[in-house]
């Protein structure tokens, strides 16, 4: 029966209170009753745009969401890992509302199925109850501290590639523990490769090990699906980094037959205003790394964050965790409309104590003996919207003021930096340029995928694109 509520089976969560002074996750799951309660909410739709629209890799969201409300939890474990290689890590931090959710029918009137949530909740559950013992395919495209998983996982329809038993012995390397790279390695040791991994960090799994607070998610699930590719035979060479270790020839002269790239979008972009090279100002991907893998915090009573995506949401929520902040700031150059990040994310980040300033941009860093000491910022209105729609926001005369900050964290977008990849054709972005159905590059062997070539995208993209390029590769090696 049809749960015709419009409003969704909200997930249990730790209060504000007390999480912001901890790093466990802030939600804390669905039960097995709440799942059913929210499965049931499916109206099971001819269309199923979820998936056919919204979906980037296709997941059969219509079919794993029937399983729940029948109670067979490993049925949908296995309907998602036919298609997917991370539903735990994608469950959590994909952006659901911008696409699966985001095309769901019962978001016309009310809520939409709270999908990423049952996709978290499948995971889960197989993790707690099955596991590697029962035949595991999940685990092909994931990261972060310490193995990895080929995951027998099946290709979509768009990847399924034929079992070649010739196939061992044959060297194929992935640059990058991302995403991207975990998905490539994780298939093509599923069809007998010998795939060796790496990570120019001495951590592996790229920006899901790095980059996302483990608040959002915990390294015990990245560590599951690492463990999975490593069982499955894939090596893992850990501090090595293309252009410093290794160059491409060089692994062409050891024999690895194949190459894939991936190795993400991880250069900050920087603020570009007077100031910027003093003590206390961060890249987003330095501060977070430092919170996330060394549990290294600022000494800083007062932060800001500049930037109104995503990453600026881990960053400021990761700054009201460190001990000795006081007072985190977002300082953002738009309105909260044209705001980029998620709105949950948004709300959360309000929920924990964090402040916003719209419409305000950074003009200079002032400091004092090469220490930052604040932010000079002037406000910001919006022009009407441009050819492209958007409202470009210009300079209020006479507006500027100075906000007091010790810690001042760029979170204003990253590029890839692939100038090290001899032989590869990349675009005046630094993008490594591959063609569209095959993600091969202009060298002949390399492949290349995630947001090294289209710039930062999300989790489920990158995995998707090195699920492909893996299709592409094993053609190339047949």
């Amino acid at each position: 029966m049809i749960n015709l509520s419009k409003v969704r089976t909200k997930m249990p969560e730790q209060d504000p209170r007390v999480r912001t002074g901890n790093f466990d996750e802030v939600a804390t799951g669905y039960t097995e009753e709440m799942a059913i309660r929210e499965a049931l909410r499916c109206l099971k739709c001819r269309e199923h745009p979820c998936q056919t629209a919204g979906c980037p890799i296709h997941n059969h969201i219509p079919e794993f969401i029937e399983k729940i409300t029948m109670g067979a939890f490993e049925e949908a474990y296995q309907i998602l890992a036919e298609t997917t290689s991370l539903p735990a890590v994608c469950g959590r931090v994909c952006p659901q509302y911008l696409q699966c959710e985001g095309k769901c029918v019962r978001g016309e009137k009310g809520r939409p199925v709270a999908i990423g949530a049952l996709e978290r909740f499948v995971a889960d559950w197989h993790r707690k109850n099955v596991g590697a013992e029962a035949g595991d395919v999940a685990g092909a495209a994931s990261g972060d501290v310490a193995g990895l998983n080929a995951g027998a996982d099946t290709a979509s329809d768009s990847t399924k590639i034929s079992d070649e038993s010739s196939n061992d012995g044959v060297k194929v390397a992935v640059i990058g523990s991302g995403p991207a790279g975990l998905a490539c390695a994780g298939v093509l040791a599923e069809k007998g490769y010998s795939v060796t991994l790496f990570e120019k960090e001495e951590l592996a799994g790229g920006v899901l090990a790095y980059g996302i607070p483990k608040f959002r998610l915990p390294a015990e699930i990245l560590e599951t699906e690492l463990e999975e590719l490593k069982a499955a035979g894939v090596t893992f060479e850990t501090g090595k980094a293309l252009g410093k270790d290794f160059t491409l020839d060089e692994l062409e002269q050891q024999g690895f037959k194949a190459v894939f790239i991936g190795n993400g979008a991880g250069k900050s972009m920087r603020l570009g205003v007077p100031g910027q090279e003093m003590t206390g100002v961060l890249p987003a991907s330095t501060f977070l790394y430092d919170v996330n893998v060394k549990g290294a915090y600022p000494d800083a009573e007062r932060i800001a964050i500049i930037g109104g995506g995503n990453v600026a949401m881990d960053a400021c929520r990761a700054a009201v965790r460190c001990p000795a902040a006081q007072k985190v700031t977002v300082v953002y150059r738009r309105s909260v409309a044209e705001m980029p990040a998620d709105p949950a994310e948004l709300r959360e980040a309000e929920a924990e104590g964090v402040e916003f300033l719209y419409l305000t941009g950074p003009v200079e860093v002032v400091g004092q003996d090469g220490h930052v000491t604040g932010l000079k910022c002037q406000k910001m209105a919006l022009t009407e919207p441009d050819a492209s729609g958007r409202r470009r926001p210009v300079p209020v005369p006479d507006s500027e003021f100075v906000l007091d900050a010790d810690c001042i964290i760029e979170a204003i977008g990253s590029q890839s930096d692939n100038a090290c990849a001899d032989g590869v054709t990349t675009s005046d972005r630094g993008l490594i340029v591959v063609d569209e159905e095959t993600f091969a590059t202009s060298r002949p062997g390399v492949y290349a995928g995630g947001d090294t070539v289209t710039g930062p995208k999300t989790v489920i993209a990158a995995m998707g694109a090195g699920r492909k390029a893996a299709a592409a590769m094993c053609e190339y090696l047949a």
